[in-house]
């Protein structure tokens, strides 16, 4: 794997992102609105995949998921929701905020909501040099 994200269909590489966090997922989020291809259809590797990845791709209906690196998490939402997954390497957690935000939640829709309004905070923060 090059990118951060990378998005196949029937093989081939559809899109990728080289950035960090959890923007990769939004901007699949607009690739989504695009594409022509069947969501069904594509697979999503992903470096790192914790709960709130792992929630995303649920939101976007992604239905399989290879992730370099995946938190018991992660493990536990895609199992919960059915989607086909593996991975290379698993750990207890990924340290992160996000994960701890998004720790007890099972609902894609909150989560979402949750991760752009967090977004967006950041975006402000650096707008008004307070990142």
């Amino acid at each position: 794997m090059i990118h951060s994200l990378e998005v196949y269909h029937q093989g081939q590489l559809v899109f990728f992102s080289d950035r960090n966090w959890i923007y990769p997922l939004f901007e699949l989020e607009k690739f989504l609105d695009k594409t022509e291809h069947p969501v069904q259809e594509l697979v999503v590797y992903d470096k790192i995949v914790g709960k709130a990845a792992a929630l995303l791709m649920v939101y976007f209906h992604i239905s399989q998921v290879k992730a370099q690196l995946i938190s018991r998490l992660g493990i536990e939402t895609l199992q919960y929701f059915k989607v086909n997954f593996d991975y290379q390497q698993i750990v207890d957690r990924i340290y992160c905020q996000t994960e701890e935000i998004l720790q007890k939640e099972m609902d894609p829709a909150i989560a979402y909501r949750i991760l752009k309004e967090r977004i967006q905070k950041i975006a402000s923060d650096k707008k008004t040099d307070r990142y």
